[in-house]
């Protein structure tokens, strides 16, 4: 998917506060900003996705959780 689509998308699912919705974009946005090799824009996107994913209560949350401390990003969190 496209940079230009993808930030539609999570636009329309800002807008219907779809939390699932967000935490998956977000973290395709985070998956596709690491596959060009840009760390920084990779942990402002996994950032929201796991911010969201811990709105919905959401069993991502460990691994995003995980994959921010990894980076140095966080601290890790006992779920």
């Amino acid at each position: 998917m496209d940079l230009k689509t993808l930030e539609q998308q999570l636009l329309a699912a800002h807008a219907s506060q779809d939390l699932a919705v967000l935490v998956n974009l977000y973290t395709m946005a985070a998956d596709a900003a690491v596959s060009r090799d840009d760390h920084d824009a990779a942990g402002f996107y996994l950032t929201h996705a796991f911010v969201f994913a811990l709105e919905a209560g959401a069993p991502e949350a460990p691994g995003l959780n995980k994959r921010l401390a990894d980076q140095g990003r966080a601290h890790l969190i006992d779920f």
